[in-house]
């Protein structure tokens, strides 16, 4: 009798060892950035050095990108389950991949970054003034991608600019060199850039396409229609672990690019600071995030971006919000809201 219930007692015990170390089994995946480690995206890393992912029981991998398309394209085919990109790239991939669609389960950019930017030598004061001008962008910049956009809302005819490609690194470099007029790029990025090049503050113009009345919404996070469906709670675990980074990087930005430093010891902190903090002030904590909170979206608002989108690129339709945003896994309003 004794050695039965020995054997009982120990059947039992092994089957609660099991069953504790299956409910503490972390799941892996991998997470694509739209393009290198910088202080914007610093949320997403700090989620990990503080080990908001291990509490929420995930291992991410979080890496580099080369633009919103490719964090598109690498979700899209499988080898990773969610990532960070434009949402405006992301309207025009599931118009044209409706058996890919992917959907956004939590908005980070509130406002967009897109802008165009030139030198005061340039004489370029307005809009107009691009006319009979040449730009210069990578041919997957999100900015060059919405100027069309942008052109048609500022009554830019833009069969008169002309336009040369180039790779990402060359851009403020033929600017500054005169190769081209203006160039597009992310007002946090192609600002400090320039400035990190040597140009004067005071000589930088810039055209941030929200000042002219394009009320588009910038980059989100972004899932794999699987993962979302065979993962749910998993995915809410990461947008927790997310959001709550979020509010550190905003209460702490010198010690968030700090841990960016860790993952790319190469990158200037006091650039990336900079960058971040124009970041939080310019697309991150509106005055919408701060009386609604972070993540959400307003379909209506969401469906008019889609629209231009759609016109700018002549897409065959516009997505329906439905289509491009899933709010189901967002985190409760009072785990969003962001004190600035």
């Amino acid at each position: 009798m004794t050695i039965r219930l020995s054997i009982a007692a120990l059947a039992a015990g092994t089957a609660l060892m099991l069953a504790a170390g299956a409910a503490r089994a972390q799941t892996e995946f991998k997470f694509t950035l739209d393009w290198v480690f910088q202080g914007p995206t610093s949320a997403f890393l700090v989620a990990d050095e503080k080990g908001y992912y291990k509490a929420e029981n995930l291992k991410v991998t979080v890496d580099k990108g080369q633009g919103s398309a490719g964090a598109l394209q690498r979700i899209a085919g499988g080898a990773y389950e969610m990532g960070f990109a434009d949402i405006n790239a992301l309207v025009e991939f599931n118009v044209k991949n409706p058996d890919k669609a992917i959907k956004s389960v939590m908005m980070m950019y509130d406002a967009p970054p897109f802008s165009v930017f030139t030198l005061k030598k340039n004489n370029i004061t307005k809009p107009k003034d691009l006319e009979g001008k040449t730009l210069g962008a990578p041919v997957f910049d999100a900015s060059f991608g919405l100027f069309p956009a942008f052109a048609a809302k500022t009554g830019i005819d833009r069969a008169k600019v002309a336009i040369k490609n180039m790779d990402p690194p060359l851009r403020e470099a033929m600017l500054i060199r005169g190769e081209v007029d203006f160039i597009t790029g992310h007002y946090f990025s192609s600002f400090l850039d320039l400035k990190a090049r040597g140009v004067a503050e005071g000589d930088i113009v810039a055209m941030r396409y929200a000042d002219f009345g394009m009320d588009f919404y910038g980059n989100c996070i972004i899932a794999h229609p699987k993962f979302t469906a065979e993962k749910p709670e998993q995915v809410k675990g990461f947008l927790r672990a997310v959001a709550k980074a979020t509010r550190d990087v905003v209460a702490d930005p010198a010690g968030a690019v700090k841990v960016v430093k860790s993952r790319d010891p190469l990158i200037d902190e006091k650039v990336e600071l900079e960058r971040l903090m124009l970041a939080i002030r310019t697309n991150i904590v509106t005055d919408h995030v701060k009386a609604n909170g972070m993540g959400a979206i307003d379909p209506a608002r969401l469906e008019r971006a889609a629209q231009q989108v759609a016109q700018a690129r002549n897409l065959a339709s516009a997505p329906k919000a439905a289509d491009l945003f899933d709010d189901r896994f967002l985190p409760a309003k009072a785990d969003r809201m962001i004190a600035r």
